[in-house]
């Protein structure tokens, strides 16, 4: 995610409706209609890594519904891997590759899958818990130190352990990886743990909607934290928003990638929306009533959603866990509930209410349990098990054995590229 872009209001230029209504003064006022369990707050501090810990929230929801025990799952365990796969990816491109804090979803599963996941209180991710968490001075020495390593490299002088010295600076941030630890009087590995948990990489799929791409098939989205080159089933918009609907309905939760700079979303008034009416054209009293009082919404369709995604107005630059489904009593508008890890802000402590204008407009994708789409989608994209009737041999005798089509994963191992901005 783009640090700079947090908390920030950019007042991008909207579509406005034919005619504009003025707020009509009703206040939101919401019910609730289904809720997923979900752990608490958690707080990302002065760093760029919403993506492990809005991943990491939704996996602590997977495995309540899935074993129904509450976890705490160490997000800096995940960052400290995903860092160093960053950093081996800057060398190995000759420095052409992204090397910041940003990232995906699928990066969360992908080093789970690789390397494990242990609880919070058995890797915190820093020496000296009662400091704020940051990695500025990290990602500047990190960057310096493998813009280094690609020099040695183009002049032939790379040393054969140079991901040593990595090792060695992550560590001094993050402290050293635990081998072996102990939950509850019994020893664990990362691995084991996981498995323990019933975490299984393998069983989650990301889904995205854009038409520059063909739809049911799968592809990587060009966005600059998708440094791994992960890709995303590609569904048409109102087939993505069943899936949504669909999962949270069947309890389950979902990591979502969303842009949160745009015009509309207010943390701190824990709401969002797209206006139909532009900021610039409110006068004072309907900017102070802005997420205060209802007004009416741009309706989303799939080629605005395209045209502002490719002008760059919508970028992936933050990522959250939804949690829920609500209704606005008075216009009877849907709106999702969805946990955010800026630290238990607002009055909802941390949570906020998202329209769905706002989440067919900006969200980049989402990352989901497989078994949570609609069963015609997951068959489309080849994710659902189909069994072939046997056929009879022409002497109606033998029968061809049964075959079944194995499902695949859209959040597979990163992958090389050709070219690279």
């Amino acid at each position: 995610m783009n640090t700079k872009k947090i908390f920030a209001l950019a007042f991008a230029g909207f579509c406005t409706l034919a005619s504009i209504q003025a707020q009509d003064h009703r206040p939101y006022t919401f019910q609730s209609d289904k809720v997923v369990a979900a752990t608490p707050v958690k707080n990302q501090q002065e760093t760029g890594t919403c993506w492990a810990f809005s991943c990491t929230s939704f996996l602590e929801s997977e495995v309540q519904r899935m074993n129904g025990i509450s976890v705490d799952l160490s997000e800096m365990f995940v960052v400290r891997h995903i860092y160093r796969q960053k950093c081996e990816n800057f060398v190995r491109r000759q420095g052409t590759a992204q090397l910041g804090e940003g990232g995906l979803g699928h990066d969360v599963i992908n080093a789970i899958r690789q390397y494990g996941i242990v609880p919070e209180n058995i890797y915190p991710g820093r020496k000296d818990p009662s400091k704020p968490l940051n990695h500025s001075k990290l990602e500047k020495t990190l960057k310096e130190e493998c813009t280094a390593l690609v020099a040695l490299g183009k002049n032939g002088k790379l040393p054969s352990k140079w991901l040593e010295n990595i090792d060695k600076l992550l560590d001094e941030e993050f402290g050293a990886l635990p081998s072996k630890f102990e939950v509850e009087n019994r020893s664990f590995t990362a691995t084991i743990y996981r498995d323990y948990l019933g975490i299984r990489p393998d069983d989650y799929v990301t889904v995205t909607s854009f038409t520059h791409h063909p739809f049911y098939e799968s592809f990587v989205l060009e966005v600059p934290d998708n440094f791994s080159n992960g890709e995303m089933y590609n569904l048409p918009l109102d087939e993505m928003m069943r899936c949504l609907n669909h999962a949270l309905k069947q309890g389950y939760s979902i990591e979502w990638d969303a842009d949160v700079s745009n015009e509309g979303f207010s943390a701190r008034n824990a709401i969002a929306i797209v206006p139909a009416q532009k900021w610039a054209e409110k006068g004072e009293a309907q900017r102070e009533g802005t997420f205060k009082f209802l007004e009416p919404q741009v309706k989303v369709t799939q080629a605005y959603r395209q045209e502002l995604f490719d002008q760059q107005t919508t970028m992936d630059d933050h990522l959250m866990h939804i949690t829920g489904v609500e209704k606005e009593t008075s216009s009877n508008e849907l709106y999702y509930t969805v946990k955010n890890s800026w630290g238990e802000i607002s009055d909802l402590k941390g949570y906020l209410r998202v329209s769905d204008s706002y989440m067919r407009l900006n969200t980049i994708s989402f990352l989901v349990h497989k078994n949570a789409l609609p069963t015609d989608t997951g068959k489309r994209l080849g994710l659902v098990e189909e069994v072939v009737a046997p056929a009879e041999d022409n002497n109606a005798k033998a029968k061809q054995p049964t075959v079944i089509k194995k499902a695949k994963s859209a959040t597979s191992a990163p992958r090389a590229i050709k070219s690279e901005k």
